[in-house]
């Protein structure tokens, strides 16, 4: 057996009677019931995922995969590709959004070089772990993006990163990316797994203009027609389609689910390695928190696909794992609620007049 289908096959179903027991307990606390709202539900799951009705969530780790993509020489990106080697640094280094969040909220940061075109591993980022499947992917119009084994080899290595992380402590993750032309990648593997065509979902990424923005779909349009056959088969799919540091994501969500631990998504291009995984596992994203609804392209399309619920709407377009980053503290803030509260019985207050 692969990593791959060991991992798949350690998966348990939801813990229902542990979403009840803290249904349960939600509704014991000194409060109307269902007062709390969508907080109440992100409790429940939290359960449910974990399979424990203390919902028990400590410590929380990012997962930052970097990674180059070959489209990007069909001009689907405002920025070169150097940019992802000078981002992989920068984040590194504690100076990009994400840092500053970890930093702010305590996070475990860890950056992974899935396959950055320029290898810096000469070039002393301590930081950074390196797994890399490549020196980027090759372009998606002209062939597939990386073969089969390829794409195996970036899902496990999202597992292992997973499998660190929760050996470390870890006990909610969420998952985060960077790298040029990736919203292209993401925009082709959602359209094929939506059925929508692409005007309709890939966006400007990181300040395309118009013309930048119909050149984009057109690419996306050509290579979906190229690579048609291999939509029913999420590692086909993501052969054709995919980035390394998606496939990564992908990994991570499956892993994570093996061990009873919940991933939360961050915006476009983590949903879409997010979708993937779910073709990869059938009702995966159920096991999964989905930050934000970004203002890049058809997100809010891709989420209703998925039939989840954003726990934000804050016009985030950054990636990185920041609405990721956000989104965790308040799941941890609506599980301190549930584990702080007084009960109306400890309490002494009357349940009802």
């Amino acid at each position: 057996m692969t990593v791959l289908s060991e991992t798949i096959a350690a998966i348990e179903p939801l813990d229902q009677a542990a979403s009840r027991a803290a249904a349960r307990r939600l509704d014991s606390l000194t409060k109307p019931l269902g007062s709390l709202g969508y907080l109440e539900e992100v409790v429940r799951r939290c359960a449910a995922i974990r399979r424990d009705p203390g919902a028990r969530i400590e410590r929380a780790a990012m997962l930052v995969f970097v990674a180059d993509h070959g489209v990007a020489e069909e001009g689907v990106s405002a920025y070169p590709k150097e940019v992802t080697p000078q981002m992989l640094r920068n984040i590194a280094n504690g100076g990009a959004a994400i840092s500053v969040l970890c930093r702010h909220y305590g996070y475990d940061l860890r950056v992974v070089d899935t396959g950055v075109a320029i290898d810096t591993r000469a070039q002393a980022l301590p930081a950074v772990r390196y797994r890399r499947v490549g020196s980027g992917t090759r372009n998606f119009l002209r062939g597939t993006a990386m073969d089969s084994d390829q794409a195996q080899a970036a899902i496990e290595a999202g597992i292992q990163t997973v499998n660190e992380a929760i050996g470390d402590g870890a006990t909610i993750v969420g998952i985060g990316e960077m790298g040029i032309a990736n919203s292209t990648s993401a925009a082709a593997l959602l359209c094929a797994i939506i059925g929508a065509d692409a005007a309709l979902i890939a966006g400007r990424g990181t300040g395309l203009d118009e013309a930048g923005l119909l050149r984009k779909v057109e690419v996306i349009r050509a290579a979906l027609e190229r690579h048609r056959g291999c939509f029913d088969d999420g590692i086909q799919l993501l052969a054709a389609l995919g980035g390394f540091e998606i496939a990564a994501m992908a990994g991570v969500c499956v892993g994570a689910a093996a061990r009873r631990v919940p991933v939360v998504v961050d915006g476009f291009i983590a949903t879409a390695a997010a979708a993937v995984a779910d073709r990869i596992v059938p009702g995966l994203a159920q096991r999964m928190f989905f930050s934000h609804c970004s203002a890049e392209g058809g997100h809010r399309l891709a989420l209703e696909h998925l039939r989840v619920r954003p726990l934000l709407d804050l016009d985030l377009r950054l990636g990185e794992g920041t609405g990721a980053a956000i989104a965790i503290s308040i799941i941890r803030a609506a599980l301190a609620m549930y584990h702080q509260m007084a009960t109306f019985a400890a309490a002494g207050v009357a349940e009802k007049l």
